[in-house]
C-alpha cells in the first residue's frame, strides 16, 4: 500500500476511473447482445437503430482510448456486414 499521500490519491482515482472504463464497455457489450438478438428474430428496423447507438458510442470510445480506433472500426464493420447479410 502507498505511503505517500498523492500516491494514495491516484489508487483512489485509478479505481474510479477503472470502474468508469468497466461500465461503459459493459454497455457496449449489451448493445451488441440486442443487435444480435433483434437479428435473430428479423426484427431488422430495431437492429438498424441499434447498429447506430453501437456506432456512435464505439467511436466515443476509440477517442477516449477505451477500446483501439481499428477494433472499434471492425466491430461495426463486422455487425453491418452481419444485418446486410441477414436482411
Amino acid at each position: 500500500m502507498a505511503n505517500i499521500k498523492s500516491a494514495k490519491k491516484r489508487i483512489l482515482i485509478t479505481r474510479n476511473k477503472t470502474a468508469i472504463n468497466r461500465a461503459k464497455k459493459s454497455e457496449i457489450k449489451t448493445y451488441i447482445k440486442k443487435f444480435e438478438a433483434a437479428i435473430a428474430q428479423e426484427n431488422f428496423d430495431e437492429a438498424k437503430e441499434l447498429l447506430k447507438v453501437i456506432d456512435k458510442k464505439l467511436k466515443r470510445a476509440a477517442l477516449k482510448n477505451l477500446v483501439h480506433k481499428n477494433n472499434a472500426s471492425r466491430k461495426v464493420s463486422r455487425l453491418t456486414k452481419k444485418l446486410n447479410n441477414a436482411m
